[in-house]
């Protein structure tokens, strides 16, 4: 891997140097197309031009809401060649929610796909900042009154002259992604250039990519997952780059040979689907030799590793952060459950509700702090009271909670509001989730707390059935009852056709939450049904 100094972690002094010294080597693969090194310079030089002709300049936002897909890389970077911070918004993303994103932002500027342009239009209605749109495709779903509006596609006959490269730093704001949202409003992440390249430098420091690799995900691209830990580290590793439009469990084999993929990042969910289908004699027949999961079971691991013949490593990280802690290829299977050891970036702590330290095995909040400059987020947008909060005492407080074992590897246990308190007792969501997963009947299963009379909470599930499968709730409690501890039996369950989920395929429990408190009465509830669980 060819290093950069600091001082040269930015978007467009990489994308410069890599096409000079990579030229027409493949850089992307879409679809039937292949755009090369050389080409994804030209294309981001042209769409920085384009941008700097509508009078976008540095430290100016500009929203993204684009399909996954070459024209996502191609805007963002763009932007960020001339130092202006691009948006990336949750495709998702509708209504109020969108409004919020666009106008928490004060983004100037909107780039939006023939998809959600009537969206885009309704939510940006009234919003001052906003002085204009540039569309993909059909753009029927923009009124747009009095502002401008012009097709991205006008960029191509631009200039493809490079923009002066230093007149962008490393510690200038390249992005605002916007957290998940899974338990409030979204924060906006202000990150720098040198937070995406320090993702992928240590990536490939550690997992061992080279030119050779090529790097593979169906994840959007608006999600850090997707953006920061596959095509950044494929860049950093001069590796080929390898986008589907989005995941399907039906097509993600055949994606991953047709693309000659040889890694691929995928959420715990989309290891469980995958390894609910029925086995194949094609399960191993591909090039792929590592995958990037989170979070597995100890028998997860193992199970997804044997079956498809592939090396699991994995990663504790967030939108905020960088690689706190990353499991490699050569760490041992017995530790597989885990998010691996610190590797030189990081300062890690576990603590206790009052901020105090806790010894190895002891659960707790886990935080961080980066012992390297610019590597983290800037704060979040328009929050300085949030950003304070999360960084008291000197250190980012993460709001998950886990261990460090005797031998230094994290393992996490759940989000500090996942876990559900019950009569004294402290229940980790995700062991809920993991048990209850187990029956042959289920295909996903979410835990939340519920509010109880006798005050503190009781455990509730959502529950989405394998198709086919004939199961009840009282089977289910049973089922539980000889799985897991009596008092994390869950107390209601509802059975749902889907999860909400965000585009990210992260459960979205505060919508749970929200639902159980709402149909409380229609909750089918162990205890109302005589249902009683041995100790």
């Amino acid at each position: 891997m060819r290093d950069y100094p600091l001082q040269q972690r930015t978007i467009g002094h990489l994308l410069a140097d890599k096409a000079e010294r990579n030229g027409s080597k493949t850089w992307l693969l879409w679809q039937d197309a292949n755009y090369s090194y050389a080409d994804l310079h030209q294309i981001t030089n042209r769409y920085a031009n384009g941008f700097s002709s509508l009078g976008i300049a540095k430290g100016q936002h500009v929203a993204v809401m684009l399909p996954n897909g070459p024209q996502f890389l191609f805007v963002v970077w763009g932007l960020g060649k001339i130092g202006a911070v691009a948006v990336p918004l949750n495709t998702a993303a509708k209504g109020e929610l969108l409004r919020y994103f666009i106008d928490q932002s004060k983004s100037n500027w909107i780039v939006v796909g023939e998809e959600w342009t009537d969206r885009i239009d309704e939510a940006a209605a009234g919003l001052e900042a906003v002085e204009g749109f540039v569309y993909v495709g059909d753009p029927r779903g923009l009124s747009a009154t009095g502002k401008t509006v012009i097709e991205l596609c006008s960029f191509d006959t631009l200039s493809s002259s490079t923009p002066p490269v230093d007149a962008v730093r490393y510690n200038d704001p390249h992005l605002i992604m916007y957290t998940s949202g899974t338990t409030g409003p979204s924060k906006g992440v202000v990150s720098p250039h040198a937070q995406a390249h320090t993702v992928g430098r240590h990536l490939v420091q550690h997992f061992g990519f080279d030119a050779g690799d090529v790097l593979f995900t169906c994840l959007p691209l608006f999600h850090g997952n997707a953006l920061w830990y596959t095509c950044y580290p494929a860049l950093w590793a001069d590796a080929t780059l390898a986008v589907a439009s989005r995941f399907s469990v039906s097509q993600f084999w055949d994606d991953i040979r047709r693309t000659g993929a040889t890694q691929f990042n995928a959420l715990g969910a989309m290891v469980n689907l995958l390894l609910k289908q029925p086995p194949s004699e094609q399960d191993r027949q591909h090039r792929v030799r590592q995958s990037m999961a989170l979070p597995l079971s100890r028998e997860v691991f193992n199970e997804f590793s044997q079956r498809f013949n592939l090396k699991v490593t994995s990663v504790y990280a967030m939108t905020e952060t960088f690689p706190v802690t990353i499991f490699t290829p050569c760490d041992p299977v017995k530790k597989g459950s885990s998010a691996g050891k610190a590797r030189g970036l990081a300062e890690i702590i576990i603590v206790d509700d009052e901020d105090q330290p806790l010894t190895a095995g002891k659960i707790g909040e886990i935080c961080v702090r980066p012992r390297e400059p610019w590597i983290m987020m800037l704060g979040y947008y328009n929050m300085p009271e949030a950003t304070l909060r999360e960084s008291r005492n000197f250190w980012f407080h993460t709001g998950d909670r886990g261990y460090i074992d005797a031998d230094g590897y994290l393992f996490f246990v759940d989000r500090t509001k996942e876990a559900i308190r019950r009569r004294g007792e402290n229940i980790s969501a995700y062991e809920v989730e993991l048990l209850v997963s187990k029956h042959p009947g289920v295909l996903e299963v979410a835990a939340i707390p519920l509010a109880s009379e006798l005050s503190e909470d009781d455990v509730m599930i959502y529950v989405v059935k394998r198709p086919g499968a004939e199961i009840t709730e009282k089977e289910l409690i049973g089922f539980c009852s000889q799985t897991m501890a009596y008092f994390m039996v869950p107390r209601f369950i509802r059975f749902v056709d889907v999860l909400p989920k965000t585009a990210s395929e992260k459960v979205e429990k505060y919508k749970l939450r929200i639902m159980a408190e709402a149909e409380r009465e229609l909750l089918w509830d162990r205890e109302r049904e005589d249902v009683t669980i041995s100790r």
